[in-house]
């Protein structure tokens, strides 16, 4: 049965722009996270994403201190801040394992997250809550009872929306702060999952601390999450995270200088067999493999990641119809794998 839900958002032409300037942003992007420049720029954002998101929680540790405690080193912190940080870290190592549209591993998730801070880590919370500030109640959350029914209304939106990705996710996010399921950590996993959503579209997000941006402007996070809630319109917060989002790929291409992508043999053999669109099912054939997931991490994201495949269906990623064909750098490489 076809979901009713609709979240109320008004697509202006501000969001349609941001996103088009996203997507022409990402397209431009060179950095392959195959080369071992690039596997260390992931662990330094990485480390940024965790510190973004936890700082704007009232985390006091350092990027210092999240790479030390990274590092299996010893910290000086609050027990509670050190756990939140491996919880955090622990979390985002399993990211590429979460479906965006599971029930299940949203509690998983959350589970994680806030393992031995909470006691009801991994369940929706069972009383009723209120977002403060300062003395006051900006907001008070749908009652416990409705949380289950709320939260797999708006997960079978995001599996069933035609959206742009960019666009559901920064719905996605508002949202799940809205509904605010759980008694604590709404903020980190409603971050947390906005990534997963996009790192779906696009696997460079599940490396981009797009996180630490909105920490750095978290002042007006919430004033878009607010303006959003009383205007009964996502449509403030959607521009406010696309903003980030941009921002953010700004400063890394900015910081980062291209790399040429180091072709591992996976993706060779996946080239040298690619011709025209093909379906992941046709693909696993033409390369004799059975393991579904071992073939979409080392064969199709890895390839996607080094910009040499593209999704036919961009915009649908996880769609049953998706195929894919070879891009311009692609073509060009399978053509010296011929030559070799």
């Amino acid at each position: 049965m076809k979901n009713a839900y609709q979240p109320p958002c008004t697509i202006t032409a501000e969001i349609l722009k941001l996103a088009a300037d996203i997507s022409e942003q990402i397209g431009r992007f060179s950095v392959s996270h195959l080369s071992d420049s690039a596997l260390r720029l992931r662990r330094i954002n990485r480390i940024k994403t965790v510190h973004g998101s936890l700082a704007i929680e009232g985390n006091t540790l350092s990027e210092e201190q999240i790479t030390a405690i990274l590092e299996g080193k010893r910290v000086l912190a609050p027990p509670k801040e050190i756990k939140e940080v491996e919880n955090a870290l622990g979390v985002y190592d399993q990211l590429e394992e979460w479906e965006p549209s599971s029930l299940n591993d949203l509690l998983k998730a959350h589970q994680v997250m806030m393992s031995d801070l909470i006691i009801e880590s991994g369940q929706f919370r069972s009383s009723g809550v209120g977002v403060m500030k300062g003395q006051d109640v900006v907001h008070m959350a749908p009652p416990a009872s409705m949380v289950p029914t709320l939260i797999n209304q708006l997960l079978l939106w995001v599996k069933e929306s035609q959206d742009h990705p960019l666009i559901v996710s920064s719905i996605f996010h508002y949202e799940f702060e809205y509904i605010h399921p759980f008694a604590d950590g709404n903020g980190r996993m409603g971050r947390l999952w906005q990534t997963l959503i996009l790192s779906r579209w696009n696997p460079l997000f599940a490396w981009l601390p797009v996180e630490n941006m909105v920490f750095k402007h978290q002042k007006q996070y919430y004033g878009a999450i607010e303006a959003s809630t009383r205007c009964a319109d996502t449509a403030a917060f959607v521009e406010f995270m696309l903003k980030a989002i941009l921002e953010t790929l700004q400063d890394v291409s900015q910081t980062t200088p291209g790399v040429t992508p180091e072709v591992t043999p996976e993706v060779k053999k996946l080239l040298r067999v690619l011709k025209g669109e093909m379906s992941r099912t046709e693909l696993m054939g033409k390369l004799s493999l059975k393991d579904e997931k071992n073939f979409r991490l080392r064969y199709i994201q890895m390839a996607l990641e080094a910009g040499l495949i593209v999704r036919t269906i961009p915009e649908k990623p996880n769609s049953r119809l998706q195929k894919y064909r070879l891009s311009n750098r692609g073509m060009n490489y399978q053509k010296r794998l011929k030559k070799a």
